[in-house]
């Protein structure tokens, strides 16, 4: 598959008051395109920050969520973000530790100074950004539309899903966009995204909407049969969806968040990001 590497900013949604969003619409083909989007932005100025002598980095993620940190076949962690931790402590020339905790246990292990820093894919939230300290953002998953392929304009005109009908996971922060923007659409609920594309595989729901990175690998796996692709460009509105994603600290910890963030701001300007994202992110999701 041909490769073409782009960078784009955020795509921000308009106000509330838009009957329809403004949502990006590709370019290109989207099984030819890989966007590496611009998380941190290369012009903005970030203060270098030096650890002190003799530190260590001692990481702590998940084992369990492909491709951002899972077990390879041979029983080693491997993953985006297992790459992006030994990059910012090549960067800040520290060396580094990483353990896994499950999903539960991440948080605490750096509020009880087990371990320094998590990186496991958190949302950068007012409420995290109250008990501990964030990095900048690592990644951003946008949401998007698919469709059974041909049921739709290659165009992606959004007026034409008034009466049509959706199906995403029920309490979702998706669902809560398409009610705020689609209210002409038909909601059909689902408690996890497997039925909910199983349904637009089977024709009882018109669209599918959901995270962009679980659409993309569901579209080129075996389960979607081929039937679908995705329909207009990415959502990406941090009031729904977030700021992205972050690295998570200890409260007070400004020494090595502002190391951190230095390190992932010199990853994204000189390139070493964007081959980061593409070993782990091949297919499109932008």
């Amino acid at each position: 598959m041909r490769l073409i590497v782009s960078l784009v900013a955020a795509i921000l949604v308009p106000g509330a008051g838009s009957s329809v969003p403004a949502i990006a619409q590709p370019a290109r083909s989207a099984a030819e395109t890989v966007i590496v989007p611009l998380v941190i932005d290369p012009d903005r100025r970030v203060e270098r920050r030096d650890l002190p002598r003799g530190a260590t980095i001692r990481f702590v993620t998940e084992e369990d969520y492909p491709p951002f940190n899972y077990l390879g076949r041979d029983g080693a962690l491997v993953g985006f973000h297992i790459d992006l931790a030994r990059a910012i402590c090549a960067e800040l020339a520290v060396p580094c530790t990483i353990q896994t905790r499950r999903w539960d246990l991440l948080l605490p292990a750096v509020e009880s100074g087990e371990a320094d820093a998590v990186i496991a894919a958190h949302r950068i939230t007012p409420e995290l950004r109250q008990r501990f300290e964030m990095s900048l953002p690592t990644h951003r998953v946008p949401a998007r539309f698919i469709a059974r392929t041909g049921a739709f304009p290659a165009e992606g005109d959004f007026r034409q899903l008034a009466g049509r009908s959706v199906a995403v996971i029920g309490g979702s922060a998706h669902e809560a966009f398409l009610n705020a923007f689609f209210p002409g659409i038909r909601i059909q609920r689902h408690d996890r995204l497997e039925p909910a594309l199983e349904a637009l595989r089977r024709g009882e729901a018109d669209l599918a909407f959901g995270d962009g990175i679980a659409l993309s690998f569901w579209l080129n796996g075996s389960s979607s049969l081929a039937c679908c692709s995705f329909y207009g460009g990415p959502v990406l509105e941090s009031r729904f969806f977030g700021e992205g994603a972050g690295l998570v600290f200890r409260q007070g910890n400004i020494v090595l968040r502002g190391a951190v963030d230095y390190a992932l701001w010199r990853l994204n300007r000189d390139g070493r990001y964007a081959k980061l994202f593409l070993k782990h992110f091949p297919m499109p999701f932008y």
